[in-house]
């Protein structure tokens, strides 16, 4: 017969619909008890999907069975409704900020911050107040990126006075942490820390807030789409398969919570030779077409290899600023367009 230790540690197993992490690490799991040889298993889940209920409890009734000794299972959800119609998630908007706007990918190095950088400074020249956070604990890259390692003031009542630099808005780790070291959080830390640059910043009135979001569908992303309301997600990707499977995960995580896909952007797409201007597809090419193509989401820009945008990133002025003439700082800005607009038809 299992113990409660054992069903427990199978639970583990168990991802939250749409997630990478698991019921457990997340608190979900209220109580273990085993009668016989039936397990009765008690979970809370916060959500306005009845099919994420279900697919949950389909979830842990396999995982549970598949132990030894286990003859049957009884999974009890206590789900807690919204108020938000649809979102699945009770979710604030940020006092002051207009639209908040989440860069994300499925992977790690596809350019990603990049992207999220050109793209606030490429709303500040379209006139729009703008701000960038800086959502990724473990590696911040934007005080590089900007050319900053100016450390923020708090005020009195404990908040946080973003940097200022080109007339954005910017917070990161990287302005509050040693450079030299490493962020060592576990999940609720990384929660918290979360929250509090979201919440605890003076952002101010903006027309638009950027989220560089870390890679992947873990703690950080699950706090930001259950409690905050955006206004739709910008997918990064490469156009090689491996990248594009893990940009399909990011934007499922998206769906899942109702947050609109508000377009996907290819980068790395080819290299142009400076010689011969012959353009070389080096991972690939139209796989970022394709997938905006079955996602029904607009393909924002094809960005490619760029000597001069790499420069400018490692020098603190994002290309976009540097060297406003540039084909990739173009791609930005129509992009940044065509964002807006959508922005100001959804009001």
């Amino acid at each position: 017969m299992p113990t409660q230790e054992q069903i427990k540690e199978i639970l583990k197993t168990v991802q939250y619909p749409g997630f990478s992490r698991d019921i457990v690490s997340f608190g979900m799991v209220t109580g273990v008890s085993i009668d016989g040889g039936r397990a009765v298993v008690d979970i809370a889940v916060t959500t306005a999907d009845d099919g994420v209920v279900a697919e949950l409890r389909a979830r842990c009734e396999r995982a549970v069975s598949a132990l030894p000794g286990v003859q049957g299972v009884e999974v009890r959800i206590d789900q807690k409704k919204t108020e938000a119609p649809g979102s699945g998630f009770a979710k604030s908007e940020l006092p002051g900020v207009k639209h908040i706007v989440a860069v994300a990918s499925g992977k790690g190095g596809v350019g990603k911050s990049t992207v999220a950088a050109n793209l606030a400074c490429a709303f500040r020249l379209e006139g729009m107040a703008s701000g960038l956070c800086d959502c990724d604990i473990y590696g911040p890259s934007m005080g590089l990126m900007f050319g900053t390692t100016e450390r923020p003031l708090a005020t009195e009542d404990e908040q946080i006075v973003p940097i200022e630099r080109y007339g954005l808005k910017l917070m990161s780790m990287g302005f509050l942490a040693d450079p030299e070291t490493p962020a060592i959080l576990r999940g609720p830390m990384v929660t918290r820390y979360t929250q509090h640059f979201l919440r605890g910043v003076l952002w101010g009135d903006l027309d638009v807030l950027v989220l560089d979001l870390p890679p992947g569908t873990g703690d950080i992303q699950l706090t930001i789409v259950q409690t905050l309301a955006l206004s739709g997600a910008v997918i990064v990707t490469t156009p090689q398969e491996v990248a594009l499977i893990d940009a399909r995960k990011a934007s499922g995580m998206f769906a899942k919570v109702n947050v609109p896909i508000l377009g996907l952007i290819e980068n790395m797409s080819y290299f142009q030779c400076p010689s011969d201007k012959k353009k070389y597809f080096l991972f690939g090419e139209g796989g970022g077409r394709k997938e905006a193509k079955r996602l029904s989401v607009p393909l924002l820009a094809e960005l490619p290899i760029d000597i001069a945008a790499r420069e400018a990133g490692d020098a603190g002025r994002p290309i976009v600023l540097a060297d406003p003439s540039n084909p990739v700082s173009r791609a930005f800005r129509s992009a940044a367009q065509a964002i807006a607009r959508h922005l100001a038809e959804k009001g």
